[in-house]
């Protein structure tokens, strides 16, 4: 098992150079610049502003000045903020990381419970509801999602502020936008996930037991039915973690995703740089983490590991 998160960990370096090489070269690529702006300033000042960046360097100079910096966790200045990137991500990635996380719990509790229960009523009217539910969480983007919460239990209802954290309810929205943007994709992966593990050997060996078939389901059967959720959640919960661009910017939370907009009609190119390495990182450990989860889930997994 050590030697798997090794060989893993080595891997993700790799997953994370890449990012780094291609966000520079695609930004560099595309046409304009940080400071190609409407407003009119002299030739002297341009280049100024230019060589106290570096920008009017080689390609290859800026290049390899990147990767020496991300060599040493340093991942910039900010061209239009007063503030390096990594105070940056260290200021507003964890408002985007508690809203993520209160979104992942409304999308877990709920998908899982309606994935389970679609799948012990196979075939029913409530697998049949449960599912068209589903599929409206799949289907209603969050920038329909959100402005319509917003105009019926804030505006029409009064129940929670429509925007801004000001408190604990200033969570409640975009927490309940972006749970629901995953809930229907859990709750379907749940419910495949279910049904083929209640037609295992292990699970008819169980009822042969005359165990209660609520056992038999949330006991036996969700523990290996799970696992496609499992797979999931690795990547949505770094997305989630890193902010949701469109939910940040409709509630008005000063997360990581608002940056990063922000960041892209300003050409930014450090901050850019930073969120797409942060992501990254975010990304390769956490489906480490499913990977050793799978181990506990599942121990065929475990042992071909060992």
């Amino acid at each position: 098992m050590i030697r798997f998160i090794v060989r893993r960990l080595l891997a993700s370096v790799v997953v994370v150079f890449v990012v780094a090489s291609a966000s520079f070269l695609l930004l560099h690529a595309a046409p304009g610049g940080p400071f190609d702006t409407d407003q009119r300033r002299s030739a002297a000042v341009q280049r100024a502003m230019e060589d106290r960046y570096g920008l009017r360097d080689s390609l290859a100079a800026q290049y390899g000045r990147e990767l020496a910096m991300l060599a040493h966790g340093d991942l910039g200045r900010s061209m239009k903020r007063d503030v390096t990137v990594n105070d940056l991500i260290a200021q507003h990635a964890p408002v985007s990381a508690l809203v993520g996380a209160l979104g992942l719990l409304v999308a877990i509790g709920l998908g899982l419970g309606m994935g389970v229960l679609a799948a012990w009523r196979r075939n029913t009217r409530t697998d049949y509801g449960l599912m068209a539910v589903a599929l409206v969480g799949i289907s209603v983007p969050s920038f329909v999602l959100g402005p319509l919460l917003i105009a019926t239990i804030s505006i029409h209802l009064g129940w929670l502020p429509p925007a801004r954290i000001d408190g604990p309810a200033g969570y409640v929205l975009p927490a309940i936008t972006l749970g629901l943007l995953y809930l229907g994709t859990i709750a379907r992966l749940t419910r495949g996930g279910m049904l083929e593990a209640l037609g295992q050997d292990f699970v008819r060996t169980a009822r042969a037991k005359g165990l209660p078939e609520r056992t038999v389901v949330w006991k036996h059967a969700l523990r290996i039915g799970v696992q496609p959720v499992v797979t999931y959640l690795g990547p949505a919960t770094a997305a989630l973690i890193s902010g949701s661009f469109v939910v940040e910017k409709i509630f008005q939370i000063p997360g990581l995703g608002a940056s990063f907009v922000d960041s892209i009609a300003e050409r930014d190119y450090p901050v850019l740089t930073g969120v797409f390495v942060f992501y990254a990182v975010l990304l390769v450990l956490l489906n480490l983490v499913v990977d050793l989860a799978y181990g506990w889930l599942d121990p065929r997994v475990r042992e071909a590991r060992a």
